[in-house]
């Protein structure tokens, strides 16, 4: 009898190689073929482990989701009062929108454009949001915490897809104002 060859990991590889290709070709030139090409499995694997596309997809943005989320949470859980949520948030407006960060950008925008079709994916997007808006609110009045997170959405949207984008002095200005917190005093510069 011939021992049964296992590959424990073979699901994940192709849960990532459905991100990472997304972000190459979009929802519309992923295939079960190119997916399975890049996860270096056999096509076969595709149906054993996934029900059809719509399922494997559905993970992949849900893995997705998570890793943006955790990043965000990461970065906000490090801010210990308002004045470092603030710094915490202009930052990952900018490593959001930074040019050198193309793939998260065009997942996102993947997953945005599947959320407004289907509410399946909008439960994934309402996840997102949910969990930002709880990290803000550690530090934040909730009334503000909406209007916060749609101004980071929207930002890191203006920032990616401008060829001349704003700098940090604008994001960090914008956030202030939602927030409510005053710049530094006359003199000293921000960070």
């Amino acid at each position: 009898m011939r021992a049964r060859r296992t590959d424990p990991d073979r699901r994940d590889r192709i849960v990532d190689a459905t991100v990472d290709l997304i972000a190459e070709v979009g929802v519309a030139g992923v295939s079960h073929r190119k997916i399975a090409a890049r996860a270096d499995v056999p096509l076969g694997s595709m149906t054993y482990h996934f029900t059809g596309m719509d399922e494997l997809l559905h993970e992949a943005f849900t893995r997705f989701a998570e890793h943006v989320a955790a990043s965000f949470e990461a970065r906000l859980g490090a801010a210990r009062d308002v004045e470092e949520a603030v710094e915490a948030v202009v930052d990952l407006v900018h490593e959001l929108s930074d040019h050198g960060n193309h793939r998260d950008q065009v997942v996102s925008y993947e997953l945005y454009t599947l959320a407004a079709r289907d509410p399946r994916y909008r439960a994934i997007t309402t996840g997102w949001m949910a969990r930002s808006r709880r990290e803000l609110e550690r530090h934040l009045d909730p009334s503000l915490t909406r209007q916060l997170d749609a101004l980071i959405e929207g930002l890191a949207l203006h920032r990616a897809l401008d060829e001349d984008p704003f700098d940090r002095s604008v994001t960090l200005d914008a956030v202030r104002k939602i927030v409510g917190v005053a710049g530094p005093p006359p003199g000293r510069a921000a960070r």
